[in-house]
């Protein structure tokens, strides 16, 4: 019989352009190392495909070694335990050696940028067959969605003091993707609503761009909105569909209109003023659709995740709601559990594996449109 507290799985999340990994044990963190590609991107203004892919090559090995030694597992030489498959010419898998105590590898499969989620993919694979250990793919936005499950090592989460409830709503916004998701169990998942065109996350990066706030701009906008008066109306997406789905683009082209046509200075105040602006008008198309989702599916408790609940305005908004509802809204307690990392990937592993999911495959496919099944 399987101990599922000492099950102990390797995790790989190379989604975007971000290089991560990370060990589970028994659904607690014991390591988790994020390499940020961000300065080697910086001067093109977006992620390059070609750029991230290569990067996420050559530092896959450091990093998941990195973690294995912050996890406090050694690498040791042993045989290969009956794997019948060969590192290929210039394998980025770790030859000859493997650490001892990993049970499985898991590794994001998508949604993401497909060349990147490829290089994770590759890695894995070889790991896994080379050592004949279990390979376990994981929806990226899965890992957002139990993120704030995620213990630390000393087995604290955000549900450290209570359980989970269920059903239960999880609002995903990060870079890529806006969801609004209903889980009525961990592996029991139906989406809801999802963004038509550009994400929350990446609405933001590109106003940041026409207010010169560099890369990525997003979370720099967030900040200069604190500080700032909403008094430049940007209109409210969508206000004539009565669905769960989001769309930013509008919002993007409105702020692009007013700088363009109205040629302001970028001084200090008035980048304040109207990245406050900007924001009021997201939170309002965000909270207009949360609203709508809880009055239709009456959840127990919200469930906040993606790399834009770093925002600690949305997150108060959020909170509020949930508390006029009688409900609560919980997100990871750690900072570094919210935007993208390896972590949250194991865990999610963990869970499949205890449910009888673990998947051994002699190839696994990229898939950067995956996402959860519609209601």
């Amino acid at each position: 019989m399987i101990n599922w507290e000492s099950y102990t799985i390797l995790a790989i999340e190379t989604s975007l352009d971000d290089t991560c990994a990370a060990v589970v044990r028994g659904g607690r963190v014991l390591s988790n190392i994020v390499n940020s590609q961000t300065r080697f991107h910086a001067d093109w203004g977006g992620t390059v495909p070609d750029i991230a892919k290569r990067l996420h090559h050559e530092w896959l090995p450091k990093v998941v070694d990195l973690a294995l030694r912050k996890a406090g597992i050694s690498l040791g030489t042993v045989p290969k335990r009956n794997s019948r498959v060969q590192p290929e010419k210039g394998s980025t898998a770790v030859e000859g050696t493997v650490p001892r105590g990993v049970d499985a590898i898991a590794v994001t499969i998508g949604p993401g940028l497909a060349p990147s989620l490829e290089q994770g993919i590759a890695y894995a694979t070889e790991f896994a067959h080379l050592y004949n250990i279990p390979l376990i793919p994981v929806n990226h936005m899965e890992g957002h969605l139990l993120s704030s499950y995620v213990q630390n090592k000393k087995g604290t989460s955000s549900f450290s003091k209570t359980n989970p409830q269920y059903p239960s709503i999880g609002f995903l916004i990060s870079g890529g993707h806006t969801e609004l998701v209903l889980m009525k169990g961990i592996g029991n998942y139906q989406l809801l609503g999802e963004t038509l065109d550009d994400a929350a996350g990446e609405a933001y990066d590109k106003v940041a761009r026409l207010l010169m706030l560099g890369y990525p701009g997003g979370p720099i906008l967030a900040e200069m909105a604190k500080n700032g008066t909403p008094n430049y109306h940007l209109p409210e997406p969508m206000t004539t569909r009565k669905d769960l789905n989001f769309s930013f683009s509008g919002l993007k082209a409105a702020a692009r209109r007013y700088l363009e046509s109205e040629k302001p200075e970028l001084t200090q105040e008035f980048v304040q003023n109207f990245a406050a602006s900007f924001q009021k008008a997201v939170f309002k198309h965000l909270t207009t659709r949360l609203l709508r989702a809880i009055e239709e599916y009456n959840p127990s408790m919200l469930l906040l995740g993606g790399g834009v609940v770093s925002n600690i305005a949305l997150r108060k908004l959020t909170r509020e709601i949930a508390k006029e509802y009688g409900i609560k809204a919980y997100f990871p307690k750690d900072k570094k559990l919210i935007t993208d990392n390896a972590a949250m990937i194991g865990y999610v592993a963990w869970e499949h594996v205890k449910l009888g999911d673990a998947f051994t495959s002699q190839k696994l496919d990229r898939l950067p449109n995956l996402n959860f099944p519609k209601l």
